[in-house]
């Protein structure tokens, strides 16, 4: 009886944690994002590893978290980025701490003068450097 109870709880268990696992989203080991530099025009792809810094003209970039939906649900990466401004010879100043959506980039967008950041998608492998 009592085995019976105790094999009960740890199936019960077993299909909560395995269907939680499936519904998460996936951790990335770094993102995909998208560049404008308002001055000159141009965009840039930028591959940015977890927890490194990476630079765009001034700002320093970096992502903290990259999370991808499973493909059956509706398709969405979200990054969590901490953007600092770096002008010759001045301390970092942050200029956006946050979630960025890569299907809505207006919903939680870097203000700049001169340059624009948003997600793309999120790197699965591990970016070499």
């Amino acid at each position: 009886m009592k085995l019976s109870n105790t094999l009960k709880i740890f199936s019960t268990s077993l299909i909560i944690l395995l269907f939680n696992n499936q519904t998460a989203g996936k951790a990335s080991a770094g993102a995909l994002l998208q560049g404008l530099d308002k001055v000159t025009a141009r965009i840039k792809n930028i591959q940015a590893p977890i927890n490194q810094f990476v630079a765009f003209g001034s700002l320093r970039l970096c992502v903290r978290a990259c999370i991808k939906r499973p493909p059956e649900e509706f398709p969405e990466s979200s990054a969590f980025l901490e953007v600092f401004d770096e002008h010759s010879g001045q301390a970092r100043t942050p200029i956006f701490s946050g979630w960025m959506f890569a299907s809505s980039p207006s919903l939680s967008s870097m203000e700049h003068a001169i340059y624009d950041i948003w997600v793309v998608d999120c790197i699965k492998s591990k970016i070499s450097r």
